[in-house]
């Protein structure tokens, strides 16, 4: 099949940029270091625009950094070992768990990433990340859970300015409807594991999105910043494309 390259271990989509407008993003849980790399290698080699691997720990992302940039030193030959990694270095956000080589330069669509609470933190920031890498305009807005109304409703102005709004809230998901109330703009919402007992590790959350009165709301999966982000972008390229 055209655009697929068998690894052995994995068979990798090299078509999904021309379809989407971005390489196949690799997913780190269950991989060891060796498949990434060689995973990361291949994306670089396969495609042109950024790089992404997704929550992936440090000690993981240490040992991947330092196997693609000794691969691409042997590639570069001896007359120039250290062009290649040069030319292409990794960055590794610690906080994320991102991995990204060859970060998207800035596009015209703006997106804020609004969360919660400091517990969603986390959640929100996968999803910043995710945006900044692949070239989207972010704004972050922290802690502004509706058990302080006041505290979304002073950011308002700035959301009523975004081309979508992310946002990110676990316990019982209010501020999704909250949000979709207050903007025109397409609005994303993720369900976080976060909150007590009957908060059932993001159900209810999810459940009250999936229903709230706001209607309109775009719904992803529990606790998948990524997710979100990747939504965003469907909804820049599809801009893009018409312009």
């Amino acid at each position: 099949m055209s655009g697929i390259l068998d690894l052995g271990f994995a068979r990798l989509d090299l078509g999904r940029e021309q379809r989407q407008g971005l390489p196949e993003v690799v997913y780190g849980p269950g991989k060891t270091a060796e498949q990434i790399a060689e995973i990361a290698r291949a994306l670089l080699d396969g495609n042109t625009g950024p790089v992404l691997v997704t929550r992936i720990e440090p000690e993981t992302a240490e040992a991947v950094l330092d196997r693609v940039a000794e691969a691409l030193a042997a590639s570069a030959g001896p007359a120039s070992p250290a062009a290649a990694p040069n030319a292409v270095l990794g960055h590794y956000d610690a906080e994320a768990r991102l991995l990204v080589w060859r970060p998207a330069s800035s596009r015209d669509f703006r997106v804020a990433v609004v969360a919660a609470g400091t517990s969603d933190r986390p959640v929100a920031v996968e999803a910043a990340a995710v945006a900044t890498a692949i070239g989207l305009d972010v704004t972050a807005v922290h802690d502004v859970g509706v058990a302080g109304l006041d505290r979304i409703l002073q950011v308002r102005d700035r959301l009523r300015s975004q081309d979508a709004v992310i946002v990110v809230a676990g316990m019982e998901g209010a501020l999704a409807s909250v949000v979709g109330g207050l903007v025109r703009c397409p609005v994303i919402a993720v369900p976080t594991s976060t909150g007590y007992g009957a908060a059932l590790e993001g159900v209810t959350a999810l459940l009250a999105m999936l229903t709230s009165c706001a209607a309109g709301i775009t719904v992803v999966n529990i606790d998948s910043g990524f997710g979100a982000a990747m939504a965003a972008h469907r909804l820049a390229r599809v801009l893009e494309d018409r312009r």
